[in-house]
């Protein structure tokens, strides 16, 4: 297991760190990682998460993981990195993820377990995998409008100010994986909800996705490394001159 990759001193992981860095030393004193996910949930009795981990031969020869999860409020928990930053998810966006569970299994049961997953399951799972928070306190919401227009020069040189309020929180549990090994490329998807939000509120969140807004993908790219501080090199300007990854509205 690569859980000495992880740098709990990353700004992506601030939110997580204070259980997070607990479970990973679990963890490394051996236990298996849905043991350590179900131990966080007996020690922390405010987080009111429905599922609990299972050693992930439990649902060997399922054919459909969601809907397992979805059935048996049992989360199959590999011991990887992956399934770890999984499981840190339902510990502290438990409404969402139960959300996305929900809506998946729906599907499963309307469509069956076909090999295209269809519009509403892949923007699902891209939000469960992918996705980034964009919180915003101040109004208007200049930062999300000119991340949707892909003005980098906005966003990141322009009203660099105001990232001192504004906070990226990443979601996606492969997302954080990637995250591991930092590189310029790596990119979110920013999810962009009807109106600007001013905390990550798991309620609030959860009870905004419904299967109409998630089919439509309402998502923006943010190539998160150009997030101030997230990285030494981007306090120089030059940093998003890079159109291969920083790339124009129109390419």
């Amino acid at each position: 297991m690569a859980f000495h990759l992880i740098n709990w001193s990353a700004p992506w992981l601030k939110p997580y760190k204070p259980i997070g860095i607990r479970l990973a030393e679990q963890i490394a004193l051996g236990s298996p990682v849905h043991a350590a996910l179900n131990h966080a949930l007996v020690a922390n009795p405010q987080i009111a998460c429905p599922v609990r981990f299972v050693a992930p031969e439990k649902a060997q020869g399922v054919a459909a993981y969601e809907s397992f999860i979805w059935q048996t409020k049992s989360v199959p928990t590999r011991n990887n990195l992956h399934d770890f930053f999984n499981g840190l998810m339902w510990l502290h966006f438990p409404k969402i993820k139960t959300r996305l569970n929900a809506l998946q299994a729906a599907a499963i049961e309307a469509a069956g377990v076909t090999q295209h997953r269809g519009k509403l399951r892949d923007a699902l799972t891209l939000f469960d995998e992918n996705a980034a928070f964009l919180i915003e306190p101040n109004s208007p919401s200049s930062l999300l409008k000119a991340i949707q227009n892909k003005d980098w020069n906005a966003v990141f040189i322009q009203h660099r100010a105001l990232w001192a309020q504004a906070q990226v929180v990443i979601f996606g549990h492969a997302l954080l994986e990637k995250l591991t090994a930092p590189r310029k490329a790596i990119t979110a998807h920013l999810f962009c909800p009807p109106a600007p939000m001013h905390a990550a509120n798991d309620a609030a969140i959860a009870a905004l996705l419904s299967s109409e807004l998630m089919a439509a993908k309402p998502f923006t790219p943010l190539p998160v490394m150009g997030v101030p501080n997230w990285c030494a090199e981007n306090a120089d300007t030059a940093f998003y001159e890079d159109q291969q990854v920083f790339r124009p509205k129109n390419a």
